[in-house]
């Protein structure tokens, strides 16, 4: 039969030989399917670790080919402090990330040293989903094909392993994903994450605008790796068959697990609003300067902080600290009351415009809170409103009280 392979003729030659054309022929056999084997492609999941940029974690897409020398990780998390304008494109919100084509085993290397654990999914694709995912990454990782414009939630190196999966499915883990949300947002997975670090949450939650409080659906949580691992062992083939045929623990998680939610602050924030409220109005009485040198700090961090929010609205692409309503706590016009606060302190009388611009700080604080109540201002920051607001009502209490 045309294209059979057949080993019957050597029969009559001495066995060594004879089983050595038998292997050689089988080989030759073998080698046409061995070609035509599809990949193995899987996903690494990597644990937070302790460094502030390794608090959401990690992972990468792995192509275990037949033909290859073994298994390769597809990273997209790669970026170059000394590339020229880093900081500067930091700053303003246009980084540059590259994907990496390089060895598993060299990749595990670092999480296995720092102790971050490692999971590893098989997933279970056709061959030729397999096939055309590992040549696309490939394709991907040459020169300058390999770099993309890198965003914190909407495209960073987890959003990107998601995506090529789901080109990899036509569709299907969106599909599959889209239309379930369990309530998380960009502010509460950040912040969640983050709050091992107290500075790095408080951060999140104050540069944050209402764009990051919309609730996510199951696919956009997929920004964070673990979440991603989630969603994966739940998504099902149109055989009912689940994606992820196997998985396994590559690197046992030695660090402290992260955070299951995000810190609750209202309690708090709003405690410490009415000591320090009560502080204010007890300075006032007995201790005047020292409370204006404690306005003096305060209206200068708020100040500062304001500007810097301002900024980000207006000069950089950050378009989720874009319209940040804690502008109306941590007002630009703060470092207009210095003046005042120095005169304070000094013992002297601020200037008669002093009491109208702290009367228009206490009325923006206020007006963010009135801002709670309507439905159409999505913005969770009513500790930040608990905290704030009570003080600046006593700062204008005791610095620039009605005079009759």
């Amino acid at each position: 039969m045309p294209g059979a392979c057949t080993v019957s003729w050597s029969a009559c030659m001495p066995m060594p030989e004879r089983l050595r054309v038998r292997l050689a022929m089988l080989l030759l056999c073998l080698l046409p399917a061995l070609a035509a084997a599809a990949p193995r492609i899987g996903v690494l999941t990597m644990e937070p670790g302790e460094l502030f940029f390794e608090r959401f974690g990690h992972n990468a897409i792995v192509v275990d080919d037949p033909a290859g020398d073994g298994p390769i990780a597809y990273n997209f998390g790669y970026f170059d402090l000394d590339e020229p304008g880093f900081f500067a494109n930091f700053v303003h919100g246009r980084m540059r990330y590259w994907l990496v084509a390089l060895p598993m085993e060299r990749d595990l290397a670092y999480y296995r040293r720092t102790g971050r654990g490692v999971t590893l999914q098989w997933l279970d694709l056709a061959p030729e989903q397999a096939r055309a995912l590992a040549q696309g990454l490939a394709d991907r990782a040459r020169g300058e094909n390999a770099r993309y414009d890198y965003d914190y939630f909407t495209s960073n190196c987890s959003t990107q392993v998601r995506d090529a999966l789901d080109r990899a499915l036509d569709g299907r883990l969106r599909a599959q994903l889209s239309g379930r949300s369990r309530g998380h947002s960009y502010r509460s997975e950040a912040v969640r994450l983050a709050s091992p670090a107290p500075w790095m949450a408080l951060g999140f939650h104050l540069g944050l605008a209402g764009q990051a409080d919309r609730p996510l659906s199951r696919y956009d949580e997929g920004f964070i790796p673990m979440r991603l691992r989630e969603a994966l062992r739940e998504v099902r083939l149109d055989d009912g068959r689940p994606l992820v045929a196997a998985e396994e623990t590559l690197a046992p998680h030695r660090l402290p697990p992260a955070p299951a939610e995000a810190p609750r602050l209202r309690g708090p924030a709003l405690v410490a609003g009415l000591v320090l409220a009560a502080l204010v109005l007890l300075a006032g009485r007995r201790w005047p300067r020292a409370l204006a040198g404690f306005a003096l700090a305060f209206w200068l961090l708020a100040g500062l902080a304001g500007a810097l929010m301002l900024y980000l609205w207006l000069a950089t692409a950050h378009v989720f600290a874009h319209g940040n309503e804690n502008l109306l706590l941590l007002s630009p016009l703060c470092l207009g009351l210095l003046p005042g606060a120095w005169a304070l302190l000094r013992g002297r009388e601020p200037k008669p415009w002093f009491r109208a611009l702290l009367v228009l700080v206490v009325a923006g604080a206020a007006l963010a809170g009135f801002l709670k109540f309507l439905p159409f201002r999505p913005q969770e920051n009513v500790e930040w409103v608990l905290l704030l607001l009570p003080l600046h009502w006593a700062l204008l209490r005791r610095l620039a009280p009605r005079r009759d």
